[in-house]
């Protein structure tokens, strides 16, 4: 006699009351959803901002730049501040070229709890009741970042962990591949959050955007977690605000995702990269909607037998 695992028999018990595992996926659909040509619309006639912040990337200190921003304009904030670590002596470990990193690229020196607290601090004037503030950290500043956002009264709703198959060599501990993503709303009660997934984890995993010999500001955040971010958390046409642009990757997944941006970066030479690589994008190109025939067939290599019944369930409908 065959001994079943534990999984299977809580997957034979479901299947005895009925449950189909992954037909709620199939039926599912988010809160909000529009065609390209919706969007598109939305962001053109999105205009909250003055020409001189619209769309813009402005080159100075975000902790006074943040003054000059209209209260309770942004509709979301991504925020991926310097790890505040010294990469002179674990560039070899990280295979990051040296020479490759832009000149006078700046990172903390300065206490970090006092340096989170500087930029965190401003975050809730700027946000409208219904936004929210995803904020990156590895776990060596984690603490701060949490103290920080607890100091200017932000909600902490999620601790999302994203996860990445690269970490540095070590022998008498486990190997770090994971960061740390932290999302904090204004009013937790008002918060926008469009669910477009059935189940959506706060565990996520994404490559680590690795490509050698290209000048960079540090490292850069791959573009398909940005867009997540915005996805979730922002509609066609919203303002997206990043305090610290880096390599202009915010930039470029709002225009590519018919979202309006604007941001800071202290790195005046990274301004002829940025504005090369946004020349490049074309608005609206990662844009689709999130009810689509490629989320379908994804499902159904996962969920074949919830496949069938969804299709003849769909078939049932047409002869209705």
């Amino acid at each position: 006699m065959s001994k079943t695992t534990p999984i299977e028999n809580l997957q034979q018990v479901s299947q005895n009351k009925g449950y189909i595992a992954g037909l709620a996926a199939f039926k599912f659909k988010p809160n909000d959803d529009w065609s390209f040509d919706e969007a598109k619309e939305m962001y053109e006639l999105s205009n909250s901002f003055p020409s001189s912040l619209n769309n813009r990337i402005l080159f100075e200190d975000c902790i006074s730049g943040m003054k000059r921003i209209t209260p309770k304009s942004i509709d979301l904030i991504i925020a991926d501040p310097p790890f505040g670590i010294d990469f002179d002596k674990i560039e070899p470990l990280y295979r990051r070229d040296a020479s490759y990193v832009i000149e006078d690229y700046q990172e903390i020196t300065e206490d970090y709890f006092e340096f989170s607290k500087k930029w965190i601090s401003q975050l809730p004037k700027l946000m409208k009741e219904t936004s929210s503030a995803y904020i990156f950290s590895g776990w060596n500043h984690l603490e701060s970042i949490l103290a920080a956002g607890k100091k200017a009264k932000l909600k902490l709703v999620n601790h999302i962990i994203w996860t990445y198959p690269f970490g540095v060599f070590t022998k008498r501990k486990f190997v770090n591949s994971h960061y740390h993503i932290l999302l904090y709303v204004k009013n937790d009660k008002k918060y926008y959050f469009n669910k477009i997934e059935h189940y959506p984890s706060d565990s996520w995993f994404f490559n680590r955007d690795f490509k050698p010999k290209r000048e960079k500001n540090g490292t850069k955040l791959p573009l398909n977690l940005v867009k997540r971010c915005m996805d979730y958390s922002s509609k066609p046409g919203h303002y997206v605000f990043d305090p610290f642009m880096g390599n202009g990757t915010t930039a470029i997944v709002a225009k590519a995702n018919l979202r309006n941006y604007i941001g800071f970066e202290k790195n005046k030479k990274l301004k002829p990269i940025i504005e090369q690589n946004l020349m490049k994008t074309e608005l609206g190109s990662l844009y689709k909607p999130y009810t689509n025939n490629n989320q379908i067939g994804s499902l159904k290599k996962k969920y074949p037998r919830a496949y069938k019944l969804y299709m003849k369930e769909k078939a049932n409908e047409k002869t209705t």
